[in-house]
C-alpha cells in the first residue's frame, strides 16, 4: 500500500499504463497541438507578412530557406524521438535514475549533433541553396535569412528535447507551454522586426532566433526544475546510455531526414516552373503544419504512451493505443480536408497568390490534402516502430516514401499537362506516393504488434489482468 501511494505521489510515475488509451492519446495530442500549431501559425504569419512586401522573390526565398532548415530540424526531431522513447520506457519500468541518466546523455548528444550540422550548413549555404534551385535575388535573400537563423538551431534542438522529456513523463500541459511560449514570443516580435524596424525578411529571421531562447528557457524549467528529469551522466553512464540512444536515434534521424529529402526533391521539381510556383509551394508548406498540426502532434504524443506501456509489459494497451491513434488520424484528416476545401479561395486571396501559386494552393486544398490520411498513418506507424524496438522499419518506410515514393511520381506528374501546368502534377505525384507508403507502413506495424512481446530487462510495473487486446493474437495479448 505504501509503495502504491509513493508511486501516486511521484510525478514521474508512469501515467499511461492505466486508464483509457484513447483519452491519453486525445489529451496528449490536444495539448501538443496547441503549442506546435502556435509555432506553425507564426511561420504562416511570417510568410503572410513577407507576402505583403510585394515581392515574389521574397516568398520564394523563404520556401528555399525552409526546405534547408527542415533537414536540421528533422535531425533534431529524430534525436528527440530516441530520447523520448528511452526515457518513457525507463519510467514505465519504474527506473527514474535510468531515465535521468538517459535524458542527460540525450541532451549532450543532441546539442553536439545539431551544432555540427548547423556549422556545415552555414559554411556551404550558397551551394546548398543553389542545389535546390535558388538563383539571383531569391538566392541572396535566402542566404541572408539563414545566416541569422542557423546559429540558433542548437537552441531549438535542446528546447525540442526538453519538450520531449515532458511528454515522456506525461506532463502534456508543460510540454505544450514550451512550444506555445516560443510561438507567442515570435508572434509579438514578428511585426516589430519586419515592419516597425523595417528589416523585412531579416526581421523575420531575428524574431525566429530570439523566440528559440524562450523555447529553451521554458523547457529547462519544466524538465529540470519541476520534474528533475535530467542529471549529468558520468563517463561510464554516458557510454552505457549513448549506445542505446544511438540505436534508436540514428534510425529515427535517418527516418526524419527522409522527409526533407522528399521535400527537396519536390522543391527542385517545382523550381523550373518559376518563382511563382515556388512561392505557391512555400504557401502550401505553411498551410500543411497549421492545418495538420494535430497529426504531427499525435505522432509525437502516442510515442510516450506506447513506450510506457511497452516498458510495463502491457502489450494489449500498446495495440489499443495504436488503433486509437489511427482512428483519430482518419477523423481529423477528413474534417480538415473539408475545411480547406471550403476555404481555398480565401486562402489564395490572403496571400495575393496568382498564376501557378494560386493553382497549387487550390489544388492542395481541393484534392491533395486528402493524402494526409495516409501521411498521418505513416507517422503513427513510424512512432510505433521507434518506440517498440523496430526503428529500422521507420527508416525504410520514410526513405522509401522520400525516394521511390517521390521521384518517379513527381517526375511523371511534371510531364503531364494539368490545369495549371506541370507544377500541379508534381504535387499530385507526391500525394500518390504518400498513399502507397502509408498503407504499407500500417500493415507492417499491425503485423509487428501481433508478434510483440514484453522487452527483456524492463520489469513490468503493472500486474493487474490486461484488457482485451484489439488484435486477434494470443501471443500479443499475453
Amino acid at each position: 500500500m505504501a509503495e502504491a501511494k509513493a508511486r501516486e505521489d511521484d510525478d514521474t510515475a508512469p501515467r499511461f499504463v492505466t486508464g483509457s488509451t484513447m483519452r491519453h492519446t486525445i489529451v496528449m495530442t490536444a495539448t501538443g497541438s496547441i503549442g506546435l500549431v502556435a509555432i506553425f501559425i507564426v511561420d504562416f504569419a511570417n510568410l503572410f507578412y513577407i507576402a505583403q512586401l510585394g515581392e515574389t522573390e521574397l516568398a520564394a526565398a523563404i520556401g528555399y530557406a525552409g526546405t534547408l532548415m527542415f533537414f536540421i530540424t528533422s535531425a533534431a526531431i529524430g534525436t528527440t524521438i530516441g530520447i523520448t522513447a528511452l526515457v518513457s520506457r525507463a519510467l514505465g519500468a519504474g527506473d527514474k535514475d535510468r531515465a535521468k541518466q538517459t535524458a542527460g546523455t540525450g541532451l549532450i548528444f543532441i546539442f553536439a549533433l545539431i551544432s555540427v550540422l548547423s556549422l556545415f550548413c552555414w559554411l556551404f549555404l550558397e551551394s546548398l541553396l543553389s542545389g535546390l534551385g535558388a538563383t539571383d535575388r531569391t538566392l541572396e535573400v535566402a542566404i541572408g535569412f539563414l545566416q541569422i537563423v542557423i546559429p540558433s538551431m542548437p537552441l531549438l534542438a535542446l528546447g525540442m528535447a526538453m519538450s520531449g522529456l515532458l511528454r515522456a513523463v506525461g506532463d502534456a500541459k508543460r510540454a505544450m507551454y514550451v512550444t506555445l511560449g516560443a510561438g507567442v514570443a515570435a508572434a509579438i516580435m514578428d511585426p516589430i522586426f519586419i515592419f516597425a524596424l523595417d528589416m523585412g525578411v531579416n526581421g523575420a529571421a531575428v524574431s525566429t532566433t530570439l523566440s528559440r531562447f524562450a523555447l529553451l528557457g521554458m523547457g529547462v524549467y519544466g524538465a529540470m526544475k519541476v520534474h528533475d528529469l535530467v542529471t549529468v551522466p558520468s563517463q561510464e553512464a554516458l557510454r552505457m546510455h549513448l549506445g542505446g540512444l544511438v540505436a534508436i536515434a540514428v534510425p529515427a534521424i535517418l527516418t526524419n531526414v527522409a522527409t526533407p529529402v522528399g521535400n527537396a526533391i519536390v522543391t527542385r521539381a517545382i523550381a523550373p516552373f518559376g518563382d511563382d510556383a515556388v512561392a505557391g509551394w512555400a504557401i502550401v508548406g505553411r498551410i500543411i503544419p497549421v492545418a495538420f498540426g494535430a497529426i504531427f502532434a499525435l505522432s509525437g504524443a502516442v510515442g510516450p504512451i506506447l513506450g510506457q506501456n511497452y516498458g510495463a509489459g502491457r502489450i494489449d494497451r500498446v495495440q489499443r493505443a495504436f488503433m486509437d491513434a489511427l482512428i483519430l488520424i482518419l477523423a481529423y484528416s477528413v474534417v480538415v480536408w473539408a475545411i480547406l476545401f471550403l476555404a481555398r479561395d480565401p486562402i489564395v486571396a490572403l496571400f495575393d497568390a496568382e498564376g501557378n501559386a494560386a493553382g497549387l494552393v487550390i489544388l492542395f486544398c481541393t484534392y491533395v490534402a486528402a493524402s494526409f490520411i495516409f501521411n498521418g498513418a505513416l507517422f503513427v506507424a513510424n512512432a510505433s516502430f521507434n518506440n517498440l524496438g523496430f526503428a529500422t522499419y521507420s527508416t525504410v518506410f520514410n526513405w522509401g516514401k522520400a525516394t521511390i515514393g517521390t521521384l518517379p511520381f513527381v517526375w511523371l506528374g511534371a510531364q503531364m499537362e494539368w490545369g495549371g501546368g506541370g507544377a500541379q502534377g508534381v504535387l499530385i505525384g507526391q500525394a500518390l506516393g504518400s498513399v502507397v507508403f502509408g498503407l504499407a507502413a500500417v500493415i507492417t506495424a499491425y503485423r509487428v504488434m501481433q508478434k510483440l512481446e514484453p522487452p527483456k530487462g524492463d520489469a513490468p510495473v503493472v500486474t493487474h489482468r490486461p484488457e482485451p487486446a484489439p488484435f486477434a493474437s494470443g501471443k500479443a495479448a499475453s
